[in-house]
Parts: C-alpha cells; structure tokens; sequence
C-alpha cells in the first residue's frame, strides 16, 4: 500500500517558496512570544495524553488536501465524515530534521508528536486562532519564527472551528519539528471559521502561518455509529479494514478468533486501519470492537459483524469499499445462529399478563454525514427493537418539498410505494434482537429536515 502521510508539505509549497525570499531580505530574529495559555511542552509526546480541557498553542500552517488515495489515518478525503480536517506532527524532535521510521518504534518513544503513532486519529480538536505574524514566519529549519516581527492581535482572533485529525505532518521544516502543538489546516477551512457567531471573511489572505490554540473535545453532535470499509489491496489473506465516524477516535481494535478477543495489528501508523482476522480460519467473516482514545471499549464493548464484500474476492481495488455490518451490545461473543430455538413445552404467557414489547419491530434513525451547495449525504441507521429475529425491514421517509434522493448504497428504494421507502438488499435484512445495520444516501436538495423515519418489519 502506498503511504502518502507527508501530504501536507507538497501542499504548503507555494508558502515555503514565497516566505524564503522575503526571508532572505531579514536579518533580525524576534523570538516566538510565550502564551500563558500553552501547555508545556514534554518529552515523548506526553502531551498527548492531556484532558480534554488541556489547550495547546502552536504555529498553524494549511494545506491543500490528503494525499491519494489516503492521508495519514488510512481514509480518503471523500469518506471523511467533515471537510474540515487537520494534520498532527509526527515527530518531536526539535533541531533535528532526521526523516525517522514510521511508526516510531518503542525505543525511541522520546521523540514522539502529537500524532502518537496514529493513536490521535480520528479525534476532533477546537481551534481558535491566535496572533498573527507581521515578520516572516516560513518554518525554515534552524530558524526561529516570525523572524524580524512580532505577534500581534486582530480582527480574527477568537474565531473558532471544530477539525478532525486526519493526516499528519513529517515534513523535515520547523513548523513540523520544533514546534510540539503546530497544526496544519485544511485550506478550504479557513473560510468556515465563526467568530460571536457569525462567519469571518478574508482570513486565508491574512494568514502568514498564525499561531492558534485547540484542545481535544467529543466528536460535535454525536449520533449513530461507526463506519467500517476495507482499504485498498484487502483481501482474504489481508483482511485491511478502516473505522471511521467515532466518537472518540481509535487506540486499538480487537477481533473475536477462535473464541478469544485479539488486538489487531496496526497498519503501519496510518491510525483508523486495522489487519484482521477472520472468525474461522481462511473465512471471510469478522467481528470486531474497537477501544476509543481513552482506551475505553465504544459503546460499552458493542461488537461488529461482518464480511469482505463480493466486490473485493480477489482484491479490494478501490481506495475504500464500505462494508455493511450487524451489532450485538455488550462484550461477550455474539450468539451462534444454529443455537436451537427456546423449549416447545414452555408454558404459555398467561393471557392475563400486560403487553410486552412487540415480538417484532424495528426503529430507523439519521444523520447528515456531509453536504455541499444543493446537496447533502445522510447516514441511517436500523435497529431490531423487538425480541426475536427479523428477515426484513423498510424505512419510510417523508421528504421535504425539491428534495430528492439521488443516490442510495446498503438499501433499495422502492418506487412503487406510496411514500419514498427504502428496504433493505439481500445481505442486511436479517437482523438479531438488538442488532442493527447501517445504509447511507445521497439527496438533492437544500431542506436538510428528513423529519421522523418509520421503520417496518417486512
């Protein structure tokens, strides 16, 4: 697999070129100020572990995009649940712009970034911008910042923008190396940074690498659950897969084989990608559960369940092939579906007890993933809420006036009915008590209100 985790510095080329030769022309060094509100910084990356409300202040770089076809985390650009996503630094190691191997192995843990062998993949920062440079700030190695100038405050500090850490920074420039807290911005972000609630306007022609202060906090609104798709290359005897959409990033995950739980293999630091196993060997059926940053099993343990799709039985050849998935709550080992049904000679409900919860039923619920001018993706999920085994379901969705549904993976829309409804295809309608699966859809429109979805046991 190719590893273009060093993305951001062929992005940031225009800024190196037109801050050298203004360089050349000064002389005089001002030194970084200090930030009352920076955290120190530590050795061995440590501050990586800090407390949601622990800020952190650095200088902030942007660039252009992730690589092709990953970033740093192993998942495109386009899979990414928001576009406005930031780059960690790879490496701690100021003055020394050493290229080291990735990951960076335990004996030498010292020289450790934020980025944390990936560890910090997938998590969301708030980003606040800071002063900005009226020297020249170009991350020339050996050099201090914001050379024959000083910080100053104005109109855009205080602007604020919740990013996702989705590539990384290992380029051998200062900003990457000698500052602990640097931050590299999606581009495109800049123009959606709010200030007392409203957008502000013009801040990447008023930029000169700024510095900013951010801090770790929840995924924004959180709801649904996450997404898994295997990478490019997977197969049957490389089972690669990536998980996305958390709440809380992703330390590890861990696969049920031969009734045991194993953490899996680590793809080398591109943090959401995982190396499987499969549940039988040479199968190609899996169940996972994934711990989040806090080294905390998601959704108390919850497992995942499911297969390399038909499209990848040779080799998976796109950047990302999603994989549809069942859940069982809790730690212990899904139920096996051979076990024999419950005891005929049961007694009977009493006819006089109160109603139960229907046998069979099921609940719908969704999320906008992503959108843009006229459009928007929405993630659904479907859920047995009943007490036994259910073959089929159907969601009906009430669509505003002009919205329309252009696009539908993991489900079928049904025309012939009298409200827009999707069922389910061949492979994710079978679901066990308390499990669910997950289908996603594109719409054309600028109503975003989908309303109450109803969900029916088919």
């Amino acid at each position: 697999m190719r590893h273009l985790a060093q993305s951001p510095g062929q992005a940031r080329r225009f800024w190196a070129v037109a801050a050298v030769l203004f360089a050349a022309a000064l002389l005089c060094v001002a030194a970084l100020p200090p930030a009352s509100s920076a955290a120190p910084a530590s050795p061995g990356g440590a501050a990586v572990a800090a407390a949601p409300q622990e800020e952190f202040v650095g200088n902030a770089t942007h660039f252009d995009g992730l690589g092709s076809p990953y970033g740093g985390c192993g998942i495109p650009q386009s899979e990414l649940e928001t576009q406005d996503f930031v780059a960690l630094n790879v490496f701690d190691t100021p003055g020394d712009y050493t290229m080291y191997s990735r990951p960076v192995p335990p004996e030498q843990a010292g020289i450790i970034g934020a980025w944390d062998n990936g560890h910090n993949c997938g998590r969301w920062v708030q980003v606040t911008i800071g002063d900005y440079c009226t020297g020249v700030n170009d991350g020339a190695a050996g050099q201090a910042f914001c050379r024959n100038g000083s910080w100053v405050e104005d109109a855009y500090n205080g602007a604020t923008l919740t990013m996702l850490v989705a590539d990384s920074c290992a380029d051998p420039n200062a900003w990457c190396r000698d500052d602990p807290h640097h931050l590299d911005l999606a581009t495109a972000s800049l123009s959606r940074f709010t200030r007392n609630g409203a957008p502000v306007t013009g801040l990447a022609d008023h930029w000169n690498n700024r510095q900013v202060s951010w801090s770790y906090v929840p995924a924004p609104n959180y709801s649904g659950d996450i997404r898994i798709g295997f990478v490019q290359g997977a197969q049957r005897y490389w089972p690669a897969i990536a998980v996305s959409h958390l709440p809380n990033g992703v330390h590890a995950v861990e696969y049920l084989a031969d009734g045991a739980w194993h953490e899996a293999s680590a793809n080398s630091d591109l943090g959401q990608t995982a190396i499987l196993e499969p549940t039988e060997e040479g199968g190609t059926d899996y169940t996972i559960r994934v711990r989040d940053a806090d080294d905390a099993y998601l959704f108390d343990g919850r497992t995942y369940h499911f297969s390399l799709p038909a499209s990848c039985s040779a080799t998976c050849s796109q950047a990302y092939t999603p994989a549809t998935y069942t859940t069982q709550d809790g730690t212990e080992p899904p139920t096996d579906p051979t076990d024999p049904p419950a005891d005929p000679t049961d007694p009977p409900t009493d006819p006089t007890d109160p109603p139960v919860t229907p046998a069979t039923q099921c609940t719908a619920g969704w999320e906008i993933t992503g959108s843009w001018s006229q459009g928007f993706q929405v993630d659904v999920t479907v859920r047995n809420s009943g007490t036994e085994r259910i073959a089929g379901w159907a969601v009906g969705l009430d669509l505003p006036a002009g919205t329309r549904i252009t696009n539908v993976w993991n489900a079928a829309v049904d025309s012939g009915a009298a409200a827009t409804t999707v069922r389910n295809v061949s492979y994710n309608g079978s679901l066990a008590p308390g499990s669910s699966t997950g289908w996603g859809m594109t719409l054309e429109g600028t109503d975003q209100d989908l309303g109450t979805p109803t969900c029916t046991v088919t």
